[in-house]
């Protein structure tokens, strides 16, 4: 089994329930669909963007094989809904998993803030890889409030129909409560407490630095719906 995320820019807006219909059936396992909707329109200060317009609607999959000959009818099922689409093979890693999980189909609690990471130029892949995973990942469970958390390797991207130009090395989803959409001592787990705030924003911001390169990477927080 390989996992597989698109990303889109739809042509009109879709229910989750359809778009993780027609991936399902393309073929699709354990559909997430993550919408940029009006439950999280309050979070538009957590919005970054590289530059292109950021996708309405980003699913999340499983397929036996993304062998394009087996994977053909997926990219046509969903760039059939898209005014552009762009996919990429990942390797998952839960680094914390929801434990209070919504029935098949029902939005999830709080919201999923995705964020697209490039490789910051004069950065050897194999040193942004460890500073990432090996020592930012510890960073971002006791900076912030999140009660989810996935790290996805890009291993190949699979199909890009804008041909945006940029190349993702990785894309994280982080479920975080609702408040955290507009309160930052939430997000960053300090309700109440500002030396607490300042502490855990500052160490993100440090380790940050080390391997994101200001402006070019593209951070936003969805809806999160998931299809069994």
């Amino acid at each position: 089994m390989e996992k597989l995320v698109y990303a889109l820019e739809l042509k009109e807006p879709l229910a989750p329930a359809a778009i993780a219909s027609l991936a399902r059936e393309a073929g699709g396992l354990q559909v997430r669909v993550n919408l940029r909707d009006e439950e999280v329109a309050a979070g538009e200060k957590l919005v970054q963007a590289s530059g292109d317009a950021l996708p309405d609607c980003v699913v999340q999959l499983w397929l036996p094989t993304s062998n394009p000959r087996f994977r053909s009818g997926l990219d046509e099922a969903l760039g059939s809904i898209a005014a552009s689409l762009a996919g990429w093979l990942v390797c998952e890693s839960t680094i914390i998993e929801n434990l209070d999980r919504a029935p098949s189909g029902e939005r999830t609690r709080g919201f999923a803030q995705l964020a697209f990471l490039t490789l910051p130029e004069g950065l050897a892949w194999t040193d942004w890889r460890r500073i990432w995973r090996d020592s930012h990942t510890q960073i971002a469970i006791d900076t912030q409030s999140n009660f989810e958390y996935r790290q996805n390797l890009v291993v190949e991207k699979l199909v890009d129909t804008r041909q945006r130009g940029r190349d993702f090395v990785a894309i994280v989803e982080e479920c975080f409560p609702t408040e955290a959409l507009v309160d930052p001592m939430t997000f960053f787990a300090a309700s109440g407490d500002p030396t607490k705030f300042k502490r855990n924003l500052d160490a993100m911001m440090e380790s940050c630095a080390r391997f994101i390169a200001p402006g070019t990477i593209d951070v936003f927080p969805t809806s999160q719906y998931d299809f069994g």
